[in-house]
């Protein structure tokens, strides 16, 4: 009985842990854009400077990799960059917070009473649920596009993961990646033809 009682709740427990792994494996991507907007008429795109994410006016490493790729991805589908007189202008930005997940994990024990009728103690199984706490570090990663001469939002794109990592770099590049899975779900190219997405690093 003892050794059927570990071995399920370590199966239980194996299966929260997974299911946890299984909801932090990529970003979840949401995106809204302008009913209204005519993306046939956007060929070149800009940056916001400084951006949303440098919230103390100088580029930082972070900064720096997410523009790096959010030009690539444009470029990709033939927007071309021009500083001076964009159509479009692109904002990021990006935060993350400490976030706690309750899972609750099957598990038994067992109750022991006296039956009159057995005379004798009798031991059963009784089935309760236990609550698992785990923590981790959730980042959400936003790209906005901005028509530049109407000064107007015509998309945004969210991503939401683990941002997780064992080095500042490790981090860096979740959020990277982030930005190449939003970009995934932007359907135009420069003049309004369909969107051929770049490669993802």
């Amino acid at each position: 009985m003892f050794r059927f009682r570990t071995l399920f709740r370590t199966a239980a427990l194996a299966l929260a842990a997974l299911w946890l792994v299984a909801c932090a494996t990529g970003p979840r991507v949401t995106t809204e854009a302008d009913p209204e907007a005519d993306f046939s008429r956007y060929r070149s795109f800009a940056f916001y400077e400084p951006l949303a994410i440098e919230t103390r006016g100088y580029t930082t490493l972070l900064s720096a990799r997410l523009k790096d790729e959010a030009r690539r991805q444009m470029e990709s589908r033939g927007y071309v960059y021009d500083e001076a007189a964009p159509d479009l202008r692109v904002n990021i930005n990006a935060f993350v917070e400490e976030k706690t997940d309750v899972v609750s994990v099957p598990t038994t024990g067992y109750a022991t009473y006296y039956s009159y009728r057995a005379r004798a103690f009798v031991t059963v199984p009784v089935w309760h649920e236990r609550a698992q706490v785990m923590q981790y570090t959730e980042g959400t990663v936003n790209v906005d596009l901005v028509d530049a001469r109407a000064k107007q939002l015509v998309w945004e794109g969210v991503a939401v993961g683990s941002a997780a990592g064992p080095t500042p770099a490790e981090r860096r590049e979740r959020a990277v990646l982030s930005i190449a899975k939003i970009f995934e779900a932007f359907p135009h190219r420069a003049g309004g033809a369909p969107a051929t997405p770049a490669t993802t690093p």
